[in-house]
């Protein structure tokens, strides 16, 4: 576990045992490239630390992402700014709608860190091309790249898993794990995660 991920002694948590599934993807998938229904559009975007923590808080928050709540603000500015870390958001007219986060700091491989929708948006179809977006920036371009990786979790929406796959995705592995969520952030563990 990261350091800054650590509880502070003594301080409250809540556990969640969570199954993480590892995928990837060694080639993109023979299809066109990712389209928005009209009205969405989706930019590469750098954001400050405060913009960026409440698009991840508002995204993240259902489904169990804690861990950029937890790190310091010095190490995530510094995550930020890399030149190998890139971030897209989705917007609906002038709404944020949802973002994804790659990461090429393991070059030749990709990783996508994060990627979801704020709540009000799921439902509508906008996954998919979402996703597709991701794998296509990754993807486009990338001379050298050896492939794209991801991971998901029991605490994800239950359709996390089936869109990763539908979008070319093949499981690696599998791996339990005990979070201990400090009960500071106000995260609420589901019953069915809570160990």
């Amino acid at each position: 576990m990261l350091d800054y991920a650590r509880p502070r002694p003594g301080e409250a948590v809540d556990r969640a045992v969570v199954t993480v599934v590892f995928l990837r993807m060694d080639q993109r998938p023979v299809r066109p490239m990712a389209v928005f229904p009209p009205g969405m559009r989706l930019c590469a975007q750098s954001l400050g630390l405060a913009e960026y923590r409440a698009l991840y808080d508002a995204v993240g928050a259902p489904w169990l992402w804690w861990l950029r709540r937890v790190m310091p603000d010095a190490l995530l500015a510094r995550h930020l700014a890399s030149a190998e870390v890139a971030l897209y958001v989705l917007w609906a007219g002038g709404e944020l709608a949802g973002f994804f986060e790659t990461d090429a700091g393991h070059w030749p491989d990709v990783n996508l860190n994060y990627f979801g929708l704020l709540p009000r948006f799921i439902g509508r179809g906008l996954g998919a091309p979402l996703l597709g977006a991701a794998v296509d920036s990754v993807f486009t371009g990338a001379a050298g790249l050896r492939g794209m990786t991801v991971n998901t979790c029991t605490a994800d929406h239950a359709r996390a898993l089936p869109n990763y796959l539908a979008a070319g995705f093949q499981e690696v592995r599998r791996a339990q794990e005990v979070w201990e969520i400090p009960q500071r952030l106000g995260l609420r563990v589901p019953e069915h995660l809570r160990g």
